[in-house]
């Protein structure tokens, strides 16, 4: 765990040494693979971004060990350029729900209980980089799990996640619907005050 905090320590420091002042992506919709590992046991999920504003993403996880492990994550992330618009860093926060096992140590005769289907709730932090190339977005981040409600053992758990997603709407594209949504509602606004402004006028 120790040597895991200080390379996320280490990836801290060099982005926000050659972070750029301008917050942008390359994508408004990405979805796709998620691998997750952490001390205990690895994870297989689906990760789905949507960007909800300039620099902000939603992010929504679904993961599974396909065993005793089975939770669902939504994070706001901040995402920062490092190069390109296509390479960031990116930080946030959230909360997850999930039937986990728990492992709960005997100090005195060093004998570990496993528990299994334990309901829980937590509190999520993560920390990534990732890179956009072609239609696909590849990312690599840090997920610490603070365990509030369900009694999980340990209460702490990080995870390391890869992910693959497809960008399945580029950002440039999201603006341009965007704009054409509000050129259309401005438009279908113009008749009825033209009306309103006929009547005035007795026509």
């Amino acid at each position: 765990m120790y040597k895991q905090m200080k390379s996320i320590g280490l990836w801290w420091g060099i982005m926000i040494i050659f972070s750029g002042p301008v917050l942008a992506q390359s994508y408004g919709t990405s979805g796709g693979l998620r691998l997750g590992s952490n001390k205990h046991y690895r994870t297989l999920g689906v990760s789905v971004q949507q960007r909800v504003l300039k620099d902000i993403t939603l992010e929504g996880i679904i993961q599974s060990d396909f065993s005793n492990n089975h939770t669902a994550h939504l994070l706001v992330e901040k995402h920062s350029r490092i190069i390109s618009k296509r390479f960031n860093y990116y930080y946030g926060a959230g909360m997850s729900i999930g039937s986990e096992e728990s492992l709960v140590k005997n100090h005195e005769t060093r004998e570990i209980t496993r528990t299994y289907g334990n309901g829980t709730l937590n509190a999520d932090l993560i920390i990534g980089i990732e890179m956009t190339m072609l239609s696909t977005n590849f990312s690599l981040d840090y997920k610490p799990s603070v365990n509030i409600i369900g009694n999980r053992r340990p209460w702490y758990a990080g995870q390391i996640g890869i992910s693959a997603r497809h960008v399945f709407v580029k950002s440039a594209v999201q603006k341009r619907n965007q704009r054409k949504k509000k050129r259309n509602k401005r438009r279908g606004k113009a008749p009825f005050f033209e009306n309103i402004r006929d009547k005035f006028r007795g026509y």
